[in-house]
């Protein structure tokens, strides 16, 4: 009888050290790191996409106001009252409605999709502002684009990306000088010399935007993006501000 109590603990014993055994295979610490960080990389990702939604709403907010503002201001210069700068109404006109379109495309802009959808939206910008350039100073001719490499003096990189980012950056660089280069020989003076100024300022802008690309990554798509639409709905929103500034004398 002694014996077989001996036996029984023995073998409870067993088994319970057996599936202790278990649990430490099937749960190891690695395990459990693993999926901890799984979970902390999804939460990450989460949060950036509230972050992102969140600065959507926040822009299209501020298109909301842009349209109400413009719209009330513009009736001011139809009914007479003020007069609007030479141009600004049917530029402005346009550009109200493109930054509701630029915005609302944020939210479909993808890690894939947002170079192509950048490069189309600075060369639409360098079109506008050449176009100025060329009603101002004549015709606009863009020298050869240097080579990216003989810029940097590095050699320009293989991959995919900063190929192509080379390449363009190269391409508007050499649009932004020949800008420069027409505008130089203008003499102005009077509302001339105050719309030269503009396109001068709109084209440093327009510089500034290309050279920071120089350095960029397609990690960097989202603020990339951002901080373009933004920056349009900030150039917008100071048009609309000074649509009505000139009274009637």
């Amino acid at each position: 009888m002694h014996y077989g109590k001996i036996t029984i603990v023995a073998t409870l014993a067993s088994a319970l050290l057996s599936g202790a055994c278990s649990r430490d295979v099937g749960e190891s610490p690695r395990d459990t790191v693993v999926g901890e960080g799984r979970g902390n990389t999804a939460d990450r990702a989460a949060e950036l996409e509230r972050e992102r939604n969140d600065e959507i709403a926040r822009l299209n907010m501020r298109v909301t106001e842009i349209e109400r503002d413009y719209g009330e201001a513009n009736q001011k210069v139809e009914s007479g009252n003020r007069t609007a700068t030479t141009g600004l109404r049917e530029e402005l006109k346009e550009d109200v409605a493109n930054i509701k379109k630029a915005v609302n495309d944020l939210g479909s802009t993808t890690p894939e999709n947002w170079w192509d959808r950048h490069e189309e939206a600075m060369r639409q910008t360098a079109d506008d502002v050449q176009a100025d350039v060329a009603r101002l100073a004549g015709k606009v001719t863009p020298v050869k684009p240097a080579d990216a490499s003989s810029r940097s003096g590095e050699t320009v990189s293989t991959e995919p990306f900063t190929s192509r980012r080379d390449k363009f950056v190269a391409d508007m660089r050499s649009r932004v000088d020949a800008m420069n280069e027409a505008l130089d020989g203008i003499k102005t003076k009077g509302a001339q010399e105050t719309e030269v100024e503009d396109v001068r300022a709109r084209i440093k802008k327009l510089g500034d935007d290309v050279d920071r690309l120089r350095a960029a990554s397609a990690d960097d798509w989202w603020d990339i993006t951002e901080t373009r639409v933004t920056e349009y709905v900030d150039r917008v929103r100071q048009s609309v501000d000074r649509l009505d500034d000139n009274k009637v004398e």
